[in-house]
């Protein structure tokens, strides 16, 4: 039987990086492809202890609906830790919601925000999973360059002048996912006002900005809004355990109203067990301190790999430097595909994510390549660079 899907689903492609880890999972390929926390970092003795306290204490308001804006005690924890320690959030402007995981709320702003036709711009390249949210509603989707320091403001400002049909600004503003940029004090506060002066959205999406190795803190773009510009995208997912599915969205109140509203169209509530899970270790433990000792773990990782690429990957190749985050990426020769490179490293036993899996417009050649280092040990880093080096070299000089 042929099926037919709807307009908004039949052209939308899967995640490049899905794909890869399906191929990959439970073999002896090197993930570099992943996005993965490391597992060593999931605080198991802690939630285990919590989750038979909760079931010993408190099983049937762990395992009943609860309400969607999310378990008031996490949504009103995450609040207070939000505006105390960041500045992100305005009691008179915005609300709080619990969602499962960062990329609902991406999602959802989207949803509530936008019809079809609208325009998003992007950072290019961007995160797949937000792109792709946006083309499952038939959005516009504009690119705009970074540069070290954030989007290319001229060119920004160049889209807006001539589409009037922008609805959204999507930016990863600190370690972005793929390049690692993060956008400088000046240009946020230069977005704030493009989005004051062409009436516009910013989604800030921030799963990383806690995981800083090196450098100087930057305030969220949602802490400089005072006129209600700007949706903030969180998650516990990144520093506590990604299978949890623990998101946050601060949001200007009439839109987190709207996102309620949708959010149960699509899964009634974020899950309740969970959501008490993190709420009570947020009680009893100290996250920072937490945080702290990921901190800790991906700083050696960041550094063991920067320093086997310098060792090993031919000159050709550049690497940025990242000063948080989970990734590194690597610009082979312009007019270079990565694509065509991925797809010769299983001999290699190494898997990454060509730079195809972020571009703004599909058809497009990527030279760019992502390596995760936060799953990988650091024998597989020191093993995999390596053999990802001799890849390049058989790749670039053939």
């Amino acid at each position: 039987m042929e099926y037919k899907f709807s307009d908004r689903i039949s052209a939308l492609q899967p995640s490049i990086i899905r794909e890869i880890l399906k191929g990959t999972g439970g073999t002896d390929i090197i993930p570099f492809a992943a996005g993965n926390p490391a597992a060593e970092s999931f605080p198991v003795n802690e939630m285990s202890q919590i989750a038979a306290e909760l079931f010993a204490s408190s099983p049937a308001a762990a395992l009943q609906y609860g309400i969607t804006e999310g378990y008031p005690v996490l949504r009103e924890q995450t609040r207070i830790r939000m505006q105390e320690k960041y500045s992100v959030g305005n009691d008179d402007i915005d609300d709080t919601l619990i969602v499962s995981g960062g990329q609902q709320g991406i999602e959802l702003a989207a949803k509530v925000l936008c019809n079809e036709g609208d325009t998003v711009i992007c950072e290019s390249p961007s995160f797949i999973g937000a792109l792709n949210a946006f083309r499952s509603y038939n959005l516009n989707l504009k690119g705009v360059d970074l540069e070290n320091d954030g989007m290319d403001l001229d060119k920004l400002e160049a889209i807006l002048k001539n589409d009037s049909k922008v609805k959204l600004l999507y930016v990863i503003s600190t370690f972005q996912n793929p390049s690692g940029v993060t956008t400088s004090l000046e240009k946020r506060k230069a977005l704030l006002e493009l989005a004051d002066k062409y009436d516009f959205i910013i989604i800030e999406d921030s799963p990383y900005f806690e995981l800083r190795y090196s450098g100087d803190y930057v305030p969220p773009i949602k802490a400089l809004d005072k006129n209600g510009r700007v949706i903030f995208a969180g998650s516990y997912s990144k520093v506590l355990a990604p299978g949890i599915r623990m998101g946050f969205a601060t949001a200007p109140k009439p839109i987190a109203s709207k996102m309620t509203v949708a959010k149960q169209v699509s899964d009634v509530h974020t899950n309740q067990f969970f959501q008490m899970l993190v709420s009570e270790f947020l009680k009893k433990h100290s996250i920072d301190a937490h945080i702290d000792s990921i901190k800790n773990l991906y700083r050696v990782k960041r550094d063991r790999m920067m320093d086997a690429v310098k060792a090993y990957f031919p000159e050709e190749i550049t690497v940025n430097r990242p000063d948080g985050g989970l990734f590194l990426w690597c610009m082979m020769p312009k007019g270079y595909d990565s694509a065509a490179f991925c797809k010769t490293l299983a001999p290699y036993k190494v898997a990454a994510v060509p730079g195809a899996a972020f571009v703004i417009d599909q058809s497009e050649i990527s030279s760019g390549i992502r390596l995760n280092f936060s799953l990988p040990t650091l024998e597989q880093i020191d093993r995999g660079i390596a053999s990802l080096a001799e890849a390049a070299k058989c790749f670039i000089r053939k």
